[in-house]
């Protein structure tokens, strides 16, 4: 497994001293700076070009969103790969999940996510994909519908859905997803890891890898969120 480098944008002392000291106990994380404020995290970010930048919405000078912004912004036309921007926040209200994906955020995950969840995270966005955190996946679902009543979408490039409904119905009907892979599967939209998932169902993680592989199969979807997302819009999960 590559080494992620991470920076940290966070103004709550505890939040920022509490992520920092256990990424720093992670081998695969390589954390590269903090900082407390908008204006000296853009100036981190610019300074140590991290793999993922970690921003909080809520940053007392400029805000996570504008930062996201303006740091996007700086990065059209530079070398190397750019930096993803994981937005981390209180906040799940429709506007500004779908303000922090229109400023260009990669992910976006709520403060009470788990540790093991953000570590899951940062590498799921470290590999060019969106991480969703599943208790905005309704605003994802709302934005998804809207796409197909030919509204202009917001978040298309977060998440794709190349089905329409009645695909997905053939879709479940040609590769219908076992009772197992569907409790499997309501974790997932849940925003469980694999390991929570393997203690809830008293399985192996190995037997919970194998049912995520053949969910993301069977729902022809490129990574978790997708399947997420899928899975509430054909309504195989509530």
């Amino acid at each position: 497994m590559s080494t992620i480098r991470v920076a940290l944008i966070e103004d709550h002392d505890l939040t920022r001293v509490g992520i920092r000291t256990a990424l720093q106990q992670r081998g695969e994380i390589e954390f590269v700076g903090e900082a407390a404020n908008g204006t000296e995290g853009l100036k981190l970010l610019e300074t140590t070009k991290p793999d993922v930048a970690i921003v909080d919405i809520g940053l007392p000078d400029i805000d996570g969103i504008e930062l996201t912004r303006q740091f996007k912004q700086s990065q059209h036309g530079s070398e190397g790969p750019p930096t993803k921007i994981l937005v981390l926040t209180l906040q799940d209200n429709e506007d500004a999940v779908l303000a922090a994906f229109a400023a260009g955020a990669d992910s976006y995950c709520m403060k009470n996510i788990s540790f093991d969840n953000l570590l899951e995270a940062l590498q799921v966005t470290y590999e060019g994909n969106a991480w969703i955190d599943p208790a905005i996946a309704r605003v994802v679902l709302k934005q998804t519908k809207a796409t197909q009543a030919g509204v202009e979408p917001v978040m298309m490039k977060t998440v794709t859905i190349n089905a329409s409904e009645p695909e997905y119905s053939q879709l479940i009907e040609a590769y219908p997803l076992t009772e197992r892979e569907l409790e499997v599967l309501q974790l997932i939209v849940e925003g469980c890891s694999n390991a929570t998932i393997a203690e809830k169902l008293y399985i192996t993680v190995g037997t919970v890898k194998t049912h995520v592989r053949n969910i993301l199969n069977k729902l022809c979807a490129d990574d978790r969120t997708q399947a997420a997302v899928r899975a509430l819009r054909s309504g195989l999960v509530g």
